[in-house]
């Protein structure tokens, strides 16, 4: 597994944290799997001394499933490697860049602040 997440290091963009709304790309040895995930919620667990979160994601497979993991801050953010069932698993958010420049909101205005796009038959 150290070697895979090496390699993925290598070509992917990832971040170092994690927030509601991230797509998370998710590695598992057994079965052997590499998915996207959406976080939708991370809830910290009180019932724990450490510090441990409810992380539920949307997996983003055929067909879409939801989970929710209890992790540590390091294990959802990517820091660690960690098992569950025996088996590793390995989960880091992930940056898209959409390479084009984003628009500022004086530049979405046309004149006398009408919409610069025209809808087009």
């Amino acid at each position: 597994m150290e070697k895979l997440v090496e390699d993925l290091k290598k070509i992917m963009v990832f971040k170092d944290t994690l927030d509601i709304g991230d797509i998370v790309l998710i590695a598992a040895k057994k079965p052997e799997m590499l998915v996207y995930a959406l976080v939708n919620d991370i809830v910290r667990d009180e019932t724990r001394r450490d510090e441990w979160w409810h992380v539920s994601m949307h997996v983003l497979s055929l067909p879409p499933s939801n989970i929710s993991w209890i992790l540590r801050t390091e294990q959802m953010t990517g820091q660690e490697i960690f098992t569950m069932d025996g088996e590793e698993r390995f989960m880091k958010a992930v940056v898209f860049e959409t390479g084009r420049p984003t628009l500022k909101d004086d530049d979405r205005q046309g004149e006398k602040g009408k919409a610069s796009l025209r809808r087009i038959k």
